[in-house]
């Protein structure tokens, strides 16, 4: 068996050369009156983080929450006046399909045809060509966009969106901050405000891991999960499913591993965050799935586990429609399924029709069902199974007879990976960076969508949200920010920015997590992010930073 996923001499070493060289080629060490001089754990980084105009002021403050762990807020720049509210027009759709539905982005010909027509109802329309930083294999020029006016407030411009409805087209005020559309100019100025953890293996006695709740299929806030287990700190986690048409809600929409038993499957090969609690080291992984039941030489191929068969959040399964790759915020559908159940999914599995097996503690059929949706027994599993599947399910599965279940998670060379009850794996994307340097896959991990004009990209990657995002430094410390988002003064970050950041907190290896209205952190039993929608939002899981075992235990 080769060594445990998340303690890879080669990885490690990997990182420390990288970051080595990154710090050499700065040349710039951390600002003595940044931290203060008694946290000694804060992460080697750049003096200031590389986010807007270089002299932009940046204040950091820093508190020990024990022994190994650092919480720095970095509060950049002011709210600037060359930001302003505008209205963000629909383009209607260039495609012949009457249905196609408009968009915020569209051709050239298209966005000047839609601003001319504003104009002739009396709209001061302007079209912008919406150019993205180049990652790794996206970006480039997107599209053209167009919006009317410029407003100090937002409720100064309702009347111009009432007029650009009247004239037949959707639109909605969008503030100028929140664009990720350079690196210069207005969009260098503004206020962001970020929070950071920093966990150091050497110093942490405690336990870093990976929280559902209760149940799978259901939905806490950070700051619940966070107080169930009494943690120092948390922070939201990997992505979920968030409408119950899409799945069982509050069911991760990826790869998820709590207590070392696997839970759910991975979207593809697409990047998680790798957690050993027992030696508190991180590392980011691209991980597949093995599943299969098997009794005797009869194999059957277990296409998930722990989520409502058929629906499939995120894509990236054999034989999904309308792609087997990776597709973010995209439900596929599968009606032939084979997926396996936990008693942590939940009180009862999903109804509906197809069939249901029992299995006991031991691996036996207990029970075969016509039709799904029962308790798991305490100690057993269940397998549920729809379309063709049913059949070659009734065929294998007779009461009494032993099945083996197998749910490995694999490597990229394929190897099954070792977990003990510490191991905790958090699904996100994209990947941000790679042995030390930038290698941001947006187009691998899902996030660019054919044939929707470049809007989810626009709107996903390009445009500033609030950002959840983590990652392991050259000294084996993990590191994971918070960025809050969608308000005035508190920008947000676009993917790019997101990495930039990251690499400037001296992170080598780093992976954004969910984010937007998922965005919190909990510190000291207290949210210190600020939600974009105004409250804080139940999530699918957190990572929790617990505390150590007192000497008396």
């Amino acid at each position: 068996m080769s060594a445990p996923f998340w303690n890879s001499p080669r990885l490690y070493a990997a990182c420390a050369v990288a970051a080595a060289a990154a710090l050499i080629a700065t040349g710039v060490p951390a600002s003595a009156d940044t931290v203060p001089a008694a946290v000694s754990a804060a992460p080697a980084q750049s003096s200031h983080l590389d986010l807007g105009a270089p002299d932009l002021p940046e204040t950091r403050t820093a508190a020990q929450l024990a022994p190994g762990v650092t919480r720095t807020s970095i509060t950049r720049g002011a709210p600037s006046a060359s930001l302003f509210w505008t209205a963000e027009v629909a383009i209607p759709s260039d495609s012949p399909d009457p249905d196609a539905p408009a968009a915020a982005l569209s051709s050239q010909a298209a966005a000047e045809r839609t601003a001319d027509r504003l104009r002739a109802a009396g709209v001061e329309a302007r079209v912008e060509s919406v150019d993205s930083p180049q990652l790794a294999d996206a970006g480039g020029q997107l599209g053209y966009r167009v919006r009317a006016g410029n407003f100090a407030a937002k409720a100064d411009g309702a009347a111009l969106v009432a007029q650009i409805k009247a004239a037949g087209y959707a639109s909605s005020l969008v503030y100028t901050g929140w664009d990720g559309d350079s690196a210069s100019g207005d969009n260098s100025h503004g206020q962001w405000k970020l929070e950071v953890l920093t966990i150091d293996p050497r110093e942490y006695t405690g336990q870093l891991s990976a929280s559902f709740g209760p149940d799978l299929q259901g939905r806490e806030t950070v700051s619940a999960l966070a107080q169930a287990e009494g943690a120092l700190a948390g922070v939201n986690g990997g992505f979920f499913t968030f409408d119950p048409k899409a799945g069982a809600e509050g069911d991760p929409a990826g790869v998820g591993v709590y207590g070392g038993r696997t839970l759910s499957e991975p979207v593809g090969d697409r990047p998680a965050l790798v957690v050993d609690g027992q030696h508190n080291r991180t590392s980011v992984e691209r991980l597949a799935w093995r599943g299969s039941v098997r009794a005797g030489d009869d194999e059957l191929v277990l296409d998930g586990i722990d989520r409502v068969p058929g629906l499939i959040r995120n894509c990236g399964g054999t034989g999904d429609r309308p792609t087997s790759l990776p597709l973010h915020d995209v439900t596929c559908t599968d009606s032939d399924e084979l997926v396996a159940f936990t008693p942590d999914f939940g009180p009862q599995t999903p109804a509906g029709d197809g069939l249901e097996v029992v299995l006991d503690g031991s691996g036996r059929v207990a029970e075969v069902h016509g039709h799904r949706g029962m308790a798991v027994p305490a100690g057993g599993r269940t397998i549920q199974a729809t379309g063709s599947a049913a059949d070659q399910l009734r065929a294998l599965a007779h009461v009494g007879r032993q099945l083996q279940l197998s749910t490995d998670l694999v490597d990229g060379r394929g190897k099954a990976l070792t977990a003990d009850k510490s191991a905790s794996v958090v699904n996100g994307g994209p990947l941000l960076i790679q042995d030390g340097a930038e290698n941001i896959t947006a187009r691998r991990d899902g996030m660019v969508h054919a044939g929707d004009s470049n809007s989810f990209y626009y709107g996903w990657v390009h445009k500033r949200n609030p950002r959840t995002f983590a990652g392991v430094d050259a000294q084996g410390r993990t590191l994971i920010v918070t960025a809050d988002g969608r308000q005035t003064d508190r920008l947000g970050l676009s993917i790019k920015e997101t990495a930039d950041v990251a690499a400037s907190l001296g992170m080598v290896q780093a992976i954004n997590l969910d984010g937007g209205g998922s965005t919190a952190m909990v510190a000291d039993g207290a949210l210190v992010t600020s939600p974009s929608g105004g409250s804080e939002r139940a999530v699918g899981d957190a990572l929790l930073v617990l505390p150590g075992r007192k000497a008396t235990d």
